[in-house]
């Protein structure tokens, strides 16, 4: 009788895991990965901190290379204004027919600076700052916006030259000086969505940062920052739905609430209807908007 043999069959390998499942089973996350929105927002809350002396560090050491220090946080916006005064003011005659023309000019190129001065460093605030980016794991919209509160700090010094400026020219101390709080936190909200959303595209083209001051300039020409839009109504035949685009520019609202809060001969009738819902409204569009435009692309910053 014949022995037949059995062969066993070959053992099954086991089944190959893929790198998610490897990582889920070891308690790995992926580096970098977007966090979900209100996730998002409790790590920039948490680093609040940290933001505050970003902000502070970066404005002390501005001008630490020139010998005035930190003077020139007053002087450079002072001289801003003091060309403009000569150029519009006097050569082409935009003070005639405006009250209280230097403090009127003074408060705009002031509240202008800080929109200007914010957007050019968001801009840089990803892809100039790329060591640190790379280096450290921090949720990066503290980057634009801790250079918006650079610059709110540097408003809050010329604003001290601004009062100066007010008093000197007979503008009294009044009530209405109170709003210029909200109106300083709404434009300081515009201002980071802003930033924020320059920074992003910054950071993938970064000729972005060499096209924005002709953007920035040609922005501030049609803001009323050297003239009167509510002259130019009563002054020129222009179409009312150039007027209304003017009159709601973001930049001009907030320049003109900041003079309607500091400026006595400044009156209501020369801000647009509903001004301070259309300030609300530009500052959650841009503030909102621009924050969830960066946040969506925040796993890309460093990268490439």
């Amino acid at each position: 009788m014949s022995q037949v043999l059995h062969t066993p069959p070959p053992a099954t390998a086991p089944p190959t895991e893929t790198p998610a499942q490897l990582a889920a089973r070891h308690g790995l996350t992926v580096s970098g990965a977007r966090p979900t929105l209100p996730a998002y927002v409790r790590q920039l809350w948490a680093r609040r901190h940290f933001i505050t002396a970003f902000a502070t560090a970066k404005l002390t050491a501005q001008y630490s290379q020139a010998k005035l220090g930190q003077v020139w946080q007053v002087a450079t916006p002072l001289l801003n204004a003091a060309v403009y005064y000569f150029i519009f003011g006097i050569l082409m005659g935009t003070k005639h027919g405006v009250p209280d023309f230097v403090p009127f000019l003074v408060t705009g190129v002031f509240v202008w600076t800080f929109t200007q001065s914010s957007i050019m460093a968001g801009t840089r605030a990803i892809s100039g700052s790329l060591g640190l980016v790379r280096a450290l794991h921090f949720p990066r919209a503290a980057l634009p916006v801790s250079y918006c509160l650079q610059q709110l700090q540097q408003l809050l010094f010329s604003m001290a030259a601004l009062v100066v400026i007010l008093l000197c020219f007979g503008v009294p101390v009044t009530a209405s000086w109170l709003l210029v709080v909200p109106a300083l936190i709404l434009q300081f909200v515009f201002n980071a969505g802003v930033a924020m959303a320059v920074a992003r595209m910054g950071a993938k083209t970064p000729d972005i940062a060499q096209l924005m001051p002709f953007l920035l300039r040609t922005w501030m020409y049609v803001s009323g920052v050297m003239w009167s839009i509510d002259r130019m109504l009563h002054d020129r035949d222009i179409p009312h739905a150039v007027l209304v685009a003017l009159q709601c520019n973001p930049a001009a609202v907030y320049i003109d609430l900041m003079r309607f809060a500091l400026i006595d001969s400044f009156h209501g009738s020369q801000l647009p209807a509903h001004v301070w819902a259309l300030a609300v409204g530009w500052a959650l569009v841009a503030g909102v908007g621009g924050f969830i435009y960066f946040w969506k692309a925040e796993e890309t910053y460093g990268r490439g």
